[in-house]
């Protein structure tokens, strides 16, 4: 299936599952099986296709010194950015204050999951964090999905492949070939991606309804603009500063992008946007050092909508944080979003957790469950981004990013789209004439 096709498709889906579940509430709701499986399918992807390109990446690279530079630039880099989505949020919280003229009562239902959410604490310490990263077992941490803990294994395993040299040549040829192998296998998956769309949108909807969307409209409407705020200020100011072309960039990921957007899940787009980011002139060992790792640590839509949600969540029982108080909770967020990639409602359980912390009520939390899938749509796309960013700014600040194969994949892409504008004209004029 061409690019082009597969984005038309996936776009389709979405408004059809949005059209159907409206509709047929009912029906739709069944439909969520088919985003379960077709989420199911990419997670089986994401293990094998991380060790093999990592390891490859490193070990092919051969130069082990440079990884710990590179590792130190990341995590300088996720901390910098982090910080400004944080402010980001914070400001449009003052400013815009969402929970003004809010009429949406929480049920009692919500009220319990929201005070078990509270007690959810998936960090206790910066130690138990750092010990968190080191698995026990590789075969478990790809089992649960971890992508850090399979990080750390792949550096070491790719470390001890140079140390032993040429007796491991055969491992590398077998990595090689599965890496291959992994991305072929994401290609036919990615043939599902509309049906598993469709089956997520329309469950979503047929649960809660089209109206939903009415009663949260001016908190919707605050996430969104501070996060597109985020994008097209932020990381767009980041590319133009490492020279590289945002909106194309932006372009070569679109079937990603709506990917991450419709399904709510990373993992879905994370191992195409690999192979894309590759094609775009980013060396493999930082593509597969940097994203995964950005799941873990550079969460920057989850990480500006847990800010503003603070503020949405003491303003509504009339709590007002001056600034001293604004900054401690700043702080206090900066570690806890990090080491949590992976948990079920993330940014809720955050948000919960700092309430809880600070002796807030948790009213708010309770209130947000109802469009928190909405919300982490527009969460789950930034935090895409923004790690597809990020290896573009780590690449360049290493000075191995490839100029001449990000003009070769930007050529390649406009004549391909030139092409289908040719054939497409060529075939309305042959049916115009058989008319």
């Amino acid at each position: 299936m061409k690019s082009s096709n597969l984005t038309f498709y996936i776009f389709g889906a979405l408004v059809l599952g949005v059209i159907f579940g409206w509709l047929c509430p009912d029906i739709a709701i069944k439909t969520e099986p088919l985003a379960k499986i077709f989420l199911n399918m990419v997670k089986m992807i994401i293990a094998p296709l991380l060790f093999s390109t990592l390891v490859v990446g490193i070990a092919g690279h051969g130069d082990i010194k440079s990884l710990g530079k590179i590792g130190l630039k990341t995590l300088v880099y996720f901390e910098i950015v982090t910080t400004i989505a944080l402010v980001i949020g914070l400001a449009m919280g003052n400013i815009v204050k969402p929970s003004e003229g809010f009429g949406v009562l929480a049920s009692a239902h919500d009220m319990q999951t929201a005070q078990h959410l509270a007690t959810i604490n998936p960090n206790n310490s910066i130690s138990d964090m750092i010990i968190g990263m080191f698995p026990t077992s590789v075969i478990k941490s790809m089992a649960d999905g971890n992508l850090l803990q399979i990080v750390i294994f792949s550096i070491f395993f790719a470390i001890a492949i140079c140390a032993v040299g040429k007796a491991a040549k055969p491992v590398m040829d077998v990595l090689n070939s599965t890496a291959k192998i992994m991305f072929k296998f994401t290609e036919y998956v990615m043939y599902c991606a509309p049906i598993g769309i469709f089956g997520a949108i329309a469950s979503t909807i047929g649960a809660n309804g089209i109206g939903i969307l009415k009663s949260y409209a001016k908190v919707i409407f605050c996430l969104y603009t501070a996060l597109a705020i985020f994008i097209c200020v932020v990381l767009c100011g980041v590319c133009y500063i490492v020279r590289v072309p945002f909106w194309k960039l932006m372009n070569a990921l679109k079937e990603q992008i709506l990917l991450a957007f419709s399904t709510t899940s990373s993992e879905a787009a994370l191992p195409k946007s690999m192979e894309i980011m590759e094609k775009f002139g980013v060396p493999r060992n930082i593509v597969s050092f940097v994203m995964p790792t950005g799941y873990t640590f550079n969460l920057d839509g989850s990480t500006l909508h847990v800010a503003m949600a603070v503020l949405f969540s003491t303003q509504l029982v009339g709590i007002q944080l001056n600034l001293e108080q604004q900054l401690v909770i700043m702080l206090a967020l900066m570690f806890a979003s990090k080491g949590i990639a992976g948990v079920p409602r993330v940014s809720l359980i955050v948000l919960a957790g700092t309430l809880t912390t600070f002796n807030y009520p948790i009213i708010g939390v309770a209130i947000l469950l109802g469009i928190d899938h909405i919300l982490d749509m527009g969460r789950t796309t930034t935090n895409l981004i923004g790690n597809c960013v990020a290896t573009v700014v780590i690449a360049r600040w290493e000075g191995q990013f490839n100029d001449e194969k990000m003009h070769k994949y930007l050529s390649k892409s406009k004549r391909r789209k030139q092409l289908l504008e040719y054939f497409s004209s060529k075939k309305q004029e042959r049916e115009l004439q058989n008319v």
